[in-house]
């Protein structure tokens, strides 16, 4: 099969869904394809493009939404446990509310820039410094718009195995040789940009990789996955492992930071964030996950053009 073109079963494969789904939404003409001999075929780059106009789609619905609740925040960005923790506690506790759109972090970035969300949750690895959010590899989405970077916590990522890891895995090299399946996260995600650098780094084929193809939009559908045994390995953070009593090799500690435009540091969404991340209270609820670390929550990591 051409790399431009895929088959029901790669789309199927890609988008997480049966075959037969795949079948479902093109009857619907819901998803693009075009008939050749016989055979239902998809142009990646017009399935790319679909897919990105289905999360438009979806975060101009949660905006209208936030249209009827005062004082509302919109953002849109990565996935973590935690996050979500903080926002039910702050629904619940302080009366702000938060809608968010699980996008990846780059989609978090573009929607922020476009100004269609206020808030961006984000974790970008920069490979050439080695750091994560910088200049290098925000501004690009943001353009001119001043903002601030504001460290939520750290958190622990690892290697999620089925329990009493039965193939014998140490560590990442071990997911290039092949023998093992990989579950990947979506492209823009966080870990998706880590694990590519990675991947390209060790000179490795990322098709190579069995189950390589094949995306999930959440940590917990990475520990789903292994769970279940439609895979054997992928990268989470730790404390999904613990959740799914799955075994889990800590590969490295990241930042978790949300992106705001400068403008909008003071207001009270924002600085209610900011509190409630440094509450005895929160910080109580979120130590039974495990695998992070809120010494630097609320401290502003870069504030700039």
């Amino acid at each position: 099969m051409s790399h431009d073109f895929m088959n029901t079963k790669e789309v199927a494969q890609y988008l997480g869904i049966h075959e037969k789904q795949v079948y479902a939404l093109i009857r619907a003409g819901k998803l693009p394809a075009t008939r050749i001999t016989g055979k239902w075929l998809f142009p990646r780059q017009v399935l790319e493009e679909w897919i990105e106009s289905q999360a438009r789609s979806a975060l101009q619905e949660v905006r209208e939404k936030t249209k009827e609740v005062s004082g509302a925040l919109l953002a849109a960005g990565s996935n973590d446990p935690a996050l979500d923790m903080l926002l039910t506690f702050l629904g619940n506790r302080r009366n702000t509310f938060i809608f968010t759109s699980t996008v990846g972090s780059v989609w978090g970035l573009k929607t922020l820039g476009e100004g269609k969300t206020e808030v961006a949750w984000c974790h970008i690895y920069d490979p050439q410094s080695a750091g994560y959010n910088t200049p290098a590899v925000v501004k690009p989405y943001l353009g001119d718009m001043p903002y601030v970077v504001i460290r939520l916590f750290t958190r622990e990522i690892g290697l999620l195995l089925p329990k009493g890891n039965p193939v014998g895995i140490r560590g990442l090299p071990d997911v290039l040789n092949g023998d093992v399946r990989w579950v990947n996260r979506q492209v823009g995600s966080g870990i998706r940009i880590f694990f590519d650098n990675y991947v390209k780094k060790a000179g490795a084929n990322p098709q190579d990789i069995p189950g390589y193809g094949e995306e999930v939009y959440t940590h917990l559908e990475v520990g789903l996955k292994i769970l279940s045994g439609q895979a054997q390995v992928g990268l989470a953070t730790v404390a999904i492992g613990r959740m799914l009593e799955l075994d889990a090799i800590p590969i490295m500690e990241e930042p978790f930071e949300m992106i705001v435009p400068k403008a909008s540091f003071f207001t009270t969404g924002v600085q209610a964030i900011i509190e409630t991340l440094n509450s005895h209270s929160f910080r109580e609820k979120v130590a039974l996950l495990g695998g992070y670390n809120f010494t630097e929550a609320g401290r502003i990591s870069y504030a700039g053009v």
